[in-house]
């Protein structure tokens, strides 16, 4: 049968990425805890396509993924990225993949142990040299250190969502990410707490009071500590209480610049 995507086209025009988006696919993550842990992701996976190429095979990309389904981690991410550019013909390979990922936590007094949900994505890249990013996505607890300060009782508190970025050295753990998140706020998110946990919550946010400058400024010190950690970029964001706007605070920092 005719391979009519290898045909020539005759426009001169050259395609930065082409591929397969959105597919709804069963894999296995490295779990600090467990070991593993099954979750259902959504993947992109795209290549260049030179001018002289009419179109890329799309049978291609799932046929890798179908390859690597039952361990996906950032060991092999740059594995995947080379199989792509090989097998396509290709210049450049990008993959982005993003998944739930649930961690046991206990809540701070009873112990009380429930599943906490984390948006995770894996974003890679491969030209000459591969690049890959860790994205999450990290919900939290504020309180506003300015009510604090003008009210006779009380203070409002909102939960907000911290989006990290890093791209790093070696190997790092998701848990110890969002850990770094987490102790960086007011206080924790928990799915389960009981009364004298929910006594802690609101005592614990009230003693650490914080702004989402104070929450992006806080993640920046202990990343720019981490010599592991090369490049990052944090947001945060507060579902405000009672105001009718959200608050908003983003740093990036590249290590290697001034200042950082």
């Amino acid at each position: 049968m005719q391979d009519i995507q290898s045909h020539m086209d005759y426009r001169n025009i050259d395609i930065d990425q082409v591929g397969v988006k959105g597919i709804r696919y069963p894999i296995t993550v490295l779990d600090k805890d467990m070991g593993s842990q099954q979750t259902v992701a959504q993947i992109n996976m795209y290549v260049d396509l030179p001018r002289y190429y009419k179109g890329t095979h799309m049978s291609r990309f799932v046929e890798i993924l179908n390859e690597h389904s039952r361990r996906i981690s950032l060991q092999n991410f740059s594995q995947i990225l080379q199989e792509m550019k090989d097998r396509l013909n290709a210049e450049s390979a990008h993959m982005e993949i993003t998944f739930p990922y649930f961690v046991k936590k206990a809540a701070p007094v009873t112990g009380s142990e429930g599943l906490m949900e984390y948006k995770c994505t894996f974003k890679g890249s491969l030209r000459r040299r591969s690049d890959l990013v860790i994205m999450l996505h990290v919900p939290i607890c504020t309180l506003c250190p300015c009510s604090r300060e003008i009210s006779d009782y009380g203070a409002h508190n909102q939960r907000g969502e911290v989006r990290l970025q890093v791209r790093f050295k070696k190997f790092v753990w998701i848990e110890d990410l969002i850990r770094l998140v987490e102790e960086s706020a007011s206080c924790d998110v928990y799915s389960v707490l009981k009364r004298e946990d929910e006594k802690y919550v609101t005592e614990r946010a009230y003693n650490h009071p914080m702004f989402v400058e104070d929450i992006v400024r806080e993640i920046a010190v202990k990343l720019n500590q981490d010599n592991n950690i090369t490049w990052f970029a944090v947001e945060s964001e507060n579902f405000e209480s009672i105001h009718n706007h959200n608050a908003y605070a983003y740093v990036e920092k590249r290590k290697n610049e001034p200042g950082a």
